[in-house]
């Protein structure tokens, strides 16, 4: 039974915009097991919020939950659904995954507290989108999947048929050697070419874009067999930018710079990656997973 220690409800909020703006869509449900996705004025702004069970958003709870895989797609996918429809047709800034207060009142203050740092980062974002480039250095399709063997050096039987003149001798562990040097040379070469269009792209996009972020490129289990990640950044783009920026992500794709490279473009998003990180949490918050 709860007390009043204990609430029986915590107050997940999603985002924060300015103006109450048009309802949310039907059918948008926010977590499993919540209530109803409701808006509730925060001074000079909105949130979308939702009561959810506090004994299954309690910390130990939420990280019990979360390590499993599958529920952390599941929550961290309606998050998302509720954050885009939110910001849909005005500017929001998005909350970190279960952000979470022991009640509305206090939610509404701690948003409140940070009302200015919500309204800087409005105005960063508002009329912008999230695009998520990358740039990936492919392998060769020539180059060998196993490594070149090293000469015998065993000496041939005396019943061993004479080399005939016709027939190549065999590498010395000098040339092999050599061999092995000038293929590490050209993988050197071909990475600092990767290197090099990487830095073209990003002067290029910036062009259009507003600001960037880098991130750290994913490894080869993430971007599959065959590829090295170069680059991975998020860009903060004019929303009526979207189209220009594809087509000249398409006219470097030609370009011979970027020869033997894969450039990837996925977007528009909410300006995630573009979001001021106050603390949103009071100080004894349910907990706030990002």
């Amino acid at each position: 039974m709860a007390t009043a220690s204990t609430p029986a409800h915590a107050v997940c909020v999603f985002a924060v915009r300015r103006g109450r703006g048009p309802e949310l869509p039907a059918g948008l449900s926010g977590h499993e097991g919540g209530g109803p996705l409701r808006l509730v004025p925060a001074g000079a702004l909105w949130a979308v919020v939702q009561d959810v069970p506090a004994h299954e958003y309690s910390e130990e709870a939420l990280r019990e939950r979360l390590s499993d895989p599958a529920t952390l797609e599941r929550c961290v996918r309606d998050h998302h659904a509720v954050v885009t429809a939110f910001a849909a047709r005005s500017g929001a800034v998005p909350l970190p995954l279960a952000t979470l207060y022991h009640s509305e009142e206090r939610g509404r203050a701690a948003l409140v507290d940070n009302g200015p740092c919500f309204e800087r980062t409005l105005e960063r974002i508002t009329g912008r989108d999230e695009w998520a480039v990358k740039v990936n250095l492919l392998t060769p399709r020539e180059q060998p999947t196993q490594p070149p063997q090293p000469p015998q050096t065993s000496q041939p039987t005396q019943s061993a048929s004479p080399a005939r003149n016709d027939e190549a001798p065999a590498p010395s562990g000098r040339a092999y050697l050599a061999r092995l040097r000038e293929r590490g040379q050209e993988r050197d070469d071909r990475r600092q070419r990767a290197l090099d269009a990487a830095e073209l792209l990003d002067r290029a996009v910036l062009s259009v874009a507003d600001e960037t972020v880098r991130r750290r490129p994913h490894s080869a289990e993430v971007v599959g067999r065959g590829r090295t990640q170069i680059m991975n950044s998020a860009y903060l783009v004019p929303q009526q930018s979207g189209a220009e920026l594809l087509a000249l992500l398409d006219r470097l794709r030609d370009a011979p710079e970027f020869e033997g490279c894969e450039v990837e473009a996925t977007g528009p998003w909410v300006p995630y990656s573009f979001v001021d990180a106050p603390s949103y949490a009071e100080p004894d918050a349910v907990g706030s997973h990002a």
